[in-house]
C-alpha cells in the first residue's frame, strides 16, 4: 500500500507549514500510478482546504511518513 505525502503552508502564516498523509486504499496501485494520481488527490485536498497552500508532494510505502 503507498501513501501520498502532502507537504502544506497556510496562505495567511507561510512558516506554519505540516505534512499530510493520504492513504491510498487500493494494494495495487504502483508508484507510477501514485505520482500521476497523487496530482489530483493533492488538488482535491487543496480545493477541500483553502486555508492551505500545497508546497509539495511524494509517494512513498505506507506507514513510512516522511519528511519533505
Amino acid at each position: 500500500m503507498l501513501e501520498l505525502v502532502v507537504s502544506v503552508c497556510l496562505v495567511a502564516e507561510p512558516d506554519r507549514c505540516k505534512d499530510v498523509s493520504l492513504v491510498f486504499d487500493a494494494d495495487s496501485v504502483t508508484p507510477m500510478q501514485c505520482m500521476m494520481g497523487g496530482q489530483v488527490e493533492a488538488a482535491k485536498w487543496i480545493d477541500e482546504h483553502p486555508k492551505w497552500q500545497l508546497k509539495r508532494w511524494a509517494c512513498q510505502q505506507a506507514g513510512r511518513f516522511a519528511n519533505l
